[in-house]
């Protein structure tokens, strides 16, 4: 509710008030994705510039061995979105740019059906994303330079039957299925 002094500003009616992502702990409040986990790691500073931790098999999230390791790269401003792995789980690490991603429960007999989770990344907020089979995720660059997303899916990528279903971002079909716009 304005105070008496904002409600005297043009525009005062159309204020929201703003909504912290942590808690007091620094706890995001977002309410994770079943199946969707997610580790911080940090750059730790050295005398040459910075080094962070991508994976080690040790972690939890990690519950899969490695067998693939690629890069893609998007432009600023560009989409990626939606696609949707039928068994392979993607493991996500922005290794330089600022990136939005984005996963979404579509799976109707899941505890956290129709949930959007957003995670912003870049190599100064680094950290490794899992996403699980059959959720929607995408990510657009909201940086200024071209962004870099490492991904260690959990199955090779087969060229002749991938498992990777698209919905594009674009289409008619987007907005009915997935409820977030960038």
């Amino acid at each position: 509710m304005p105070t008496d002094e904002v409600a005297r500003v043009f525009g005062s009616e159309r204020l929201l008030a703003k909504a912290s992502a942590v808690d007091e702990n620094g706890e995001l409040r977002e309410k994770r994705i079943e199946g969707v986990r997610f580790r911080a790691t940090r750059p730790v500073p050295h005398e040459d510039g910075t080094v962070a931790e991508v994976a080690r098999m040790k972690w939890d999230e990690l519950d899969r061995p490695i067998v693939q390791v690629h890069v893609t790269t998007t432009y600023p401003g560009r989409i990626r979105a939606w696609g949707l792995h039928q068994a392979s789980t993607d493991r996500l690490f922005v290794v330089r740019g600022l990136v939005s991603i984005v996963v979404y429960d579509g799976r109707v007999d899941s505890p956290s059906f129709g949930r959007c989770n957003e995670f912003r990344l870049s190599e100064r907020n680094p950290g490794l994303l899992v996403i699980p089979p059959n959720l929607y995720h995408g990510w657009k660059n909201i940086g200024v330079d071209e962004a870099f997303i490492l991904n260690m899916p959990s199955d090779q990528y087969e060229h002749g039957g991938p498992d990777a279903l698209d919905l594009p971002y674009d289409s008619a079909h987007a907005t009915e299925v997935v409820p977030f716009r960038w």
